[in-house]
This record gives structure tokens, sequence and C-alpha cells, in this order.
């Protein structure tokens, strides 16, 4: 019964692996090597947790990793002249940069520098404001584009359903937001100052939460029946890594939901090497 409920992300990576495989090697016929540039600022473990994991994915699709370390406390010259090297750097098709920057990089700043057609996470506002206007020739923040690869894949419908999106960054919650309205969804899109926030959660056919609070949402937030997707990354008070999903108390009330782990965070991966392929299409004319 419990298995029926869960929406794993290792099948919808699985297949989305399938196609990249195919489209890189298409591309290496037509004499292009795509290649992933990830740039990274010190080593918080978040970065290098998601540094592995990418890594890991670009050489099962056969795309060639490329890992730039700077020292945590590099000027904001020295990087922006990094990110503009590799800008000019017609080996790279995409730039991944890791964020947060340390506090002397100004995150305004490097966002007009990223080339906008290497900018595969969303990083730059060209790319966020292709969103906002259903452009599809921009790219989504990787977290948001898996959540929806997911409900694609279980071919759950977004069109004309209510849903809820707990969190209101700008790197998960808002660009979520946008590509459930872009796909005829009614969306709301609750944060710590929303009033009755329990309230509605319990009216949405699908709850989404990537608020970043450990085990928040509980029986009182969900509906009987809804879908639950569980954004959160998360760790208890015994190390453990959780979601922002009491899963304990909500599993009996959901129709489906994300486990955390082996939700959405194993889809993020897949969509990051997707949108390296496009990248590179992109730039090469193909």
């Amino acid at each position: 019964m419990l298995d029926k409920k869960l929406l794993l992300g290792k099948a919808v990576a699985d297949s989305l692996t399938e196609n990249i495989i195919k489209d890189v090697e298409y591309l290496k016929n037509e004499g292009v090597n795509p290649t992933l540039a990830m740039l990274k600022v010190g080593n918080r473990e978040e970065d290098s947790a998601y540094q592995r994991g990418a890594n890991s994915r670009c050489i099962k699709c056969g795309i060639e990793p490329k890992i730039i370390e700077l020292e945590e406390d590099c000027s904001e010259e020295e990087y922006i002249k990094q990110l503009k090297s590799l800008n000019e750097d017609s080996s790279v098709h995409g730039i991944l940069c890791f964020r947060p920057l340390p506090k002397q990089i100004r995150e305004e700043v490097v966002e007009d520098v990223i080339d906008p057609i290497k900018d595969i996470d969303c990083f730059s506002p060209i790319n966020m404001a292709k969103i906002i206007s259903n452009d599809s020739t921009g790219y989504a923040p990787c977290t948001p584009k898996a959540v929806i690869e997911i409900l694609d894949y279980y071919n759950i419908n977004i069109e004309g359903e209510n849903i809820s999106v707990l969190g209101r960054s700008l790197v998960v919650g808002r660009p979520l937001a946008m590509l459930l309205i872009n796909r005829n969804a009614t969306v709301r899109v609750c944060h710590s100052k929303t009033r009755d926030i329990e309230k509605i959660s319990q009216d949405s056919d699908i709850l989404i939460s990537c608020m970043g609070r450990a085990k928040m949402v509980n029986e009182k937030f969900v509906k009987k029946g809804a879908v639950l997707i569980d954004v959160g990354i998360n760790f208890d008070e015994d190390g453990n890594m959780c979601g922002d999903v009491d899963f304990d108390s909500v599993i009996e009330k959901v129709d489906k939901i994300t486990p955390v782990p082996r939700g959405v965070g194993s889809v993020t991966t897949s969509v990051l090497a997707k949108h390296l392929v496009k990248a590179c299409k992109k730039l090469n004319n193909l």
C-alpha cells in the first residue's frame, strides 16, 4: 500500500537520463563534446554533495564535468574574472554557479555577468524573466523543474488544479509558482507571514513545500486524497535527513507523496544535464 503512494525520483531520473544519453550521442557524432563547468567557492558540504551528484550524473550521461574551485576568501573581482573566462570558453556549454555566494561576492552583480545561454540553473534575471513570460528558450532553476518532471512522469494533472506552494524563495518557490501558472494551475504562494496557512493548505489538490523547516507540514495541512511534494532538505535532531513534511503524520491522508530522501533531489541533477544538452544544441545551432 505504501509503495503505491510514493513518487520516487529514481524512475523519473532514469527516464530523463535515457533521453539525455541519446542526445549526447547525437552531439558527439556532430563533433561536439558537451561540457558542464561548475564554479564553486569554498567547501560548503551542501555544495560538495550537489557537486558529487552532478558529477556522477554527467559521467553517466556522457557529459564532461569541469570543476573550478576558488578559495572561500576569493574576491568578487577574481570570481567575475573566472566567470567571464567560462562565458568566453567555447568548449564550455553550461555553467553552474553554486549558491549562496560568500558575502564579499554580490549575487546581484554576478547575475548580470553570467551568459544567459550558458546559465542552465537560472541565475541570470533574463532567464527568470523568460519563466514569467512563458518563454521556453530560457532555463528554469533545476529544482522547480524537477518538481514539474515528477508530476508529469506520474501523470498527475496540473491544469485547473488548486495548488499551494509553501515558500517564496527565488531559487524554488517563486519560479515554481510561475511554472505551474504557465501550465494553467491555480496557485497560491504561502510563506512565514501567511495567515491561516494550514487552512489554505487544506484546500489544495497539490501541496508543495519548499520552506526549509523540518517536519513543519503535518496532517493539519493536508486534505484527504491530496498530492504532496516535499522539496525540503533538512536534518532532524538526530542528524537524519528529512523533509519539510512530517511523513508519518500525513501518509494515511495523502494519495501520493515524494519521500525525502529519494524524491525531488534525485531528479534535480538529471534536469541539470537536460538543460546542459539544450544549451549545447543552442550554442552549436543544432
